[in-house]
């Protein structure tokens, strides 16, 4: 029986399966394929809601005595992009000048990789681990996130799973292995404002109010002043305008409405609640305050809109999980990484509520790009810590 003990043959395998969400592509089968001779039981819920994609998912684990620990990923991978842009086929798993290249080489399917040989080299030599590990997996997270990580922990639990503690492979280093670990996350919230005017000819303004106008104000006053100026654990809130639409095609008419999308990153100065009462607030006091014109006596009228679920702001405070895997670290790399909160949302914002969770992966700098691509010395060494931490979090 041949093991998964190469991460570069296991991460080839799963980079030649085109899993672009919502598309499971082959990837969750290829993935069974390599846990079930490692001792796995394996199941692969699909989930669904109304207006989304139907979304498969991989639950595997492997039972034994003593604390559970969860591997948490995804094999789904953002678009391609401009294919005829790519140095190689980005799901050929190409390797030039010692770097293997394809669409999730690093997001995240290259950690998913390293994890299983590290499993796997284990049971090739017969090393006990003292647990029960187990592997949670979603097609989901790269896309609307709802028939993903967030479904498969209720139905695992549901099935009476319960987790001592969480790793997700996500790549959080950001020049060399050994850099980073992800300990918690800002929370990030989107919202829609609409700015309502009065539809009129651009030669008499008189007779028309410009929703422009009004947005311009409303939007200065989300932008200004600065939400918060940071934490000890956290990087200071941001709030940027993403969109600005008004979809006027004519040069010689006032529209009659205006919207602007934004997106807030926050910390934990503020709860979802505390900074949606804030933005109103804002946006009600800039709106009595402006008007569509000087010579105009009326508000700006406009409407709110919340987008999505927002996600919360989260720390892990877990002194075991985080000095098990720094220790690793240290002990393979030498170096001493960074507890870091940075960066954007993950999958570890729905696990926090079933067990500590901190996050360690690949190199990200060519996550998402034309020519993504890994170092095969990185498979190694990604391997070897997750190896180590396997011994140093189950000790």
């Amino acid at each position: 029986m041949t093991l998964p003990i190469d991460p570069a043959a296991n991460l080839a395998t799963l980079i030649r399966c085109p899993s672009v969400t919502p598309a499971e592509g082959g990837a969750l089968s290829a993935l069974e394929a390599m846990l079930a001779p490692l001792g796995f039981a394996v199941e692969r819920p699909v989930f669904s809601e109304a207006g989304t994609p139907d979304v498969e998912n991989l639950y595997a684990r492997r039972s034994g005595n003593g604390p559970h620990l969860m591997f948490a990923g995804h094999t789904d991978v953002v678009p391609v992009g401009d294919e005829g842009s790519w140095s190689h086929p980005p799901f050929s798993a190409a390797v030039h000048k010692g770097e293997m290249y394809g669409r999730g080489a690093v997001d995240m399917k290259g950690g998913i990789a390293c994890f299983v040989a590290a499993v796997a080299r284990r049971v090739a030599d017969g090393r006990p681990i003292r647990g029960s590990v187990s592997l949670l997996i979603t097609g989901d997270e790269e896309g609307p996130s709802i028939n993903g990580t967030g479904k498969l922990l209720e139905w695992a639990t549901a099935k009476g799973e319960r987790w001592d503690a969480a790793i997700v492979g996500e790549p959080t280093n950001p020049q060399q292995l050994g850099d980073m670990i992800k300990i918690g996350r800002r929370g990030s919230i989107s919202g829609v404002i609409t700015v309502h005017g009065r539809q009129g000819h651009v030669a008499y303004p008189d007779l028309a109010d410009n929703p422009a106008r009004g947005l311009i104000t409303l939007a200065e006053a989300l932008l200004s002043p600065a939400l918060d100026a940071g934490t000890r654990d956290f990087q200071p809130s941001n709030l940027e305008i993403t969109s600005i639409d008004i979809g006027n095609p004519a040069t010689n008419v006032i529209p009659a409405r205006a919207t602007a999308a934004f997106n807030i990153r926050f910390n934990d100065t503020w709860t979802p609640e505390t900074l949606q009462a804030e933005i109103h607030n804002r946006l009600d006091r800039a709106s009595k305050r402006g008007k569509f014109r000087p010579d105009r006596q009326e508000p700006i009228g406009f409407d709110l809109t919340w987008r999505d679920r927002p996600s919360e702001v989260f720390l892990t405070r877990d002194d075991k999980l985080i000095e098990a895997l720094s220790e690793s670290i240290r002990a393979v790399t030498g170096r001493t990484p960074g507890l870091s909160t940075s960066g954007g949302t993950s999958d570890a914002r729905f696990i926090k509520d079933h067990c500590p969770v901190v996050e360690f992966g690949l190199v990200g700098k060519t996550m998402h790009m034309v020519d993504e691509r890994v170092a095969l010395a990185d498979l190694e060494t990604l391997t070897d810590i997750y190896s180590r931490f396997l011994d140093d979090w189950f000790a």
